[in-house]
């Protein structure tokens, strides 16, 4: 890097406020500008919804840099409210807006480093001041503005992913009722169906209605509400909408630069974050990056990446080879009292990608279960069934979540296997864990799998185990359990009983056994086998089964 290079950042918060600070903590003589579109940069955008909903109180909170303060600490200068129309390559210039004045003048660089991030998607067709999407702080204080001078009763969420279930949560708090509108058959599209399902069922026992697949066919402002309609048929009358069914790259002025992109919009980078100039670099939600565990190209739109990707452009720039080794997609969200939590790859995604994998289901508790307020948390881990290389991972509870995924997004990072997570020597308080901590228990049930000592089968195997002739369907809950419900067509034998009963069972059919959560399946699977019987065990029990079948079916009917 030459002592008076000039460096150009497209983009103020996440990924170029990252990128700005570690160059300027690298070189004090570079000359570092940043254009920001809007009015603020280096703002909490993933702290948005909890301002509207309440819990975060001051508008101040929002804001962690001001142009001033970045001039002050960083000898930074920030330009806001000014936005790149164009980028000219050859002359290595840009073009810029200045919305404050109306002026539009030329900036030349030596590097650019390109972070606009990404815009939700928004039907052009509706337009209403009743409906809203949330991306900066003026889209955060128009809805709060709307709450607090309009007091709407209801709104519709349009979307039931991350931003949509934290607006669900931030508008109840703030007094209104709201239905989710979502194309898919569960929210949160990027987990898998059968650990959504569990999210669906909790979130209507909070009074939220979900309308799954349905998509909106209309939007019709009359008389002070908004009528929703429906491609499936049918209405709601609403008093908002917040629409919040995705983002897109916001790179609509990179497009006439001859930067390469992919058929979505998102930059084409470099493990350096370089594009297909190589004095430009891009970072953030603008860019596709390497899915660290397909090693495919992949959009994951999260801060955690923006930050790293700004740290490793400025590295670049000041001669530091850097490299970024790709994205897990490890993210969080909190809804009412209910975490969920993933990193790595879904089961979807592992059977898109042709992968050989397999998986388990298991309930555990976040803490001793003789410790009060103990509760179970559902954890899924996908792997390779062959090498029990770690794919990724899903989980659903309360206090302990996020300990357990970071645990297991550490070991996707280092590459360690699925078995490796029983051998993890963890934190043991009865506060805090079990003396077998969630994590090791993921680990032991994986290793009983892949070396043989246990065979499992999963939900969606039962119905056509169902009309086997071939099968035996065996619960060995107790009498008591089994009353209270249980899957067509097992017969009951309570695990305790089973030695002594084993003449009961037919040696010469395939015995599949469940239980409540998956533990007296795997003793009683045990016993079975190692007295002649071919038996396997239903991976996350009659809980998990009964969370797809019963709860939630019954959760829906109105």
């Amino acid at each position: 890097m030459t002592p008076t290079q000039k460096i150009l950042i497209i983009g103020g918060v996440a990924g170029g406020a990252s990128a700005a600070t570690r160059l300027r903590r690298l070189s004090e003589s570079a000359e570092i500008i940043i254009f920001e579109r809007g009015e603020f940069i280096s703002f909490a955008n993933c702290g948005l919804p909890y301002y509207i909903g309440g819990e975060i109180t001051e508008k101040s909170a929002l804001i962690l840099q001001s142009p001033l303060s970045f001039k002050a600490r960083y000898n930074i200068d920030v330009r806001i409210q000014h936005e790149i129309i164009s980028i000219d390559r050859s002359s290595k210039t840009v073009l810029v807006k200045n919305y404050q004045t109306g002026e539009i003048y030329s900036e030349n660089y030596d590097k650019l480093i390109l972070s606009p991030g990404a815009k939700p998607i928004c039907p052009d067709e509706f337009q209403s001041d009743r409906i809203f999407t949330i991306r900066n702080i003026p889209d955060t204080y128009r809805i709060k503005l709307f709450l607090d001078t309009k007091k709407p009763q209801h709104a519709v969420v349009a979307g039931g992913g991350f931003i949509g279930l934290e607006m669900t949560e931030n508008l109840q708090r703030a007094g209104v009722n709201v239905t989710i509108v979502e194309c898919g058959n569960h929210v949160l599209s990027t987990f898998d169906y059968d650990v959504a399902c569990n999210v669906d069922s909790y979130i209507e026992s909070k009074g939220v209605q979900l309308f799954l697949n349905h998509e909106i066919k209309s939007i019709i402002e009359q008389d002070g509400r908004i009528i929703v309609t429906f491609n499936q048929g049918g209405k709601i009358i609403t008093d908002m909408i917040i629409f919040a069914v995705g983002v897109r790259p916001d790179t609509s002025f990179v497009q006439n630069a001859g930067i390469a992109a992919n058929s979505h919009g998102a930059i084409i980078v470099t493990e350096t974050m370089q594009t297909s100039d190589p004095d430009i670099y891009a970072i953030g939600d603008a860019v596709s990056a390497v899915n660290f565990v397909t090693e495919n190209s992949d959009y994951i739109p999260l801060a955690g990446p923006a930050g790293k990707q700004g740290r490793i452009a400025a590295d670049q720039i000041c001669n530091i080879d850097s490299q970024y080794s790709g994205s897990q997609g490890s993210a969080i969200l909190r809804i009412f009292d209910m975490t969920i939590a993933s990193t790595g790859i879904s089961e979807f995604n592992a059977k898109n990608s042709g992968l050989n994998y397999e998986k388990i289901f298991l309930w555990s508790s976040n803490h001793a279960d003789y410790y009060p307020r103990a509760a179970n948390m559902l954890i899924k881990v996908v792997f390779e069934r062959e090498t029990g290389k770690l794919l990724g991972t899903q989980i659903v509870g309360y206090d302990g979540v996020d300990k357990r995924c970071d645990v297991i997004a550490t070991a996707i990072r280092a590459k360690m296997t699925a078995c490796d997570l029983a051998k993890l020597d963890l934190c043991y308080a009865p506060p805090y864990s079990s003396v077998k901590d969630p994590v090791n228990m993921a680990g032991f049930v994986i290793d009983n799998v892949i070396t043989g000592k246990m065979k499992i089968f999963h939900w969606h195997d039962v119905k056509e185990l169902q009309e086997s002739d071939n099968t035996v369907l065996l619960d060995v809950r107790t009498l008591a359990e089994y009353n209270r419900g249980h899957i067509e067509g097992f017969i009951n034998i309570p695990v305790d009983e089973l030695r002594n009963r084993i003449d009961e069972l037919d040696k010469s059919k395939k015995i599949y056994v469940t239980c409540q959560v998956g533990i007296r399946g795997y003793i009683a699977v045990r016993i079975l086998m190692q007295n002649g019987f071919d038996a396997y065990n239903l991976s996350g029990g009659y809980r998990l089964w009964s969370s797809i079948f019963v709860t939630k079916i019954q959760s829906y009917k109105r």
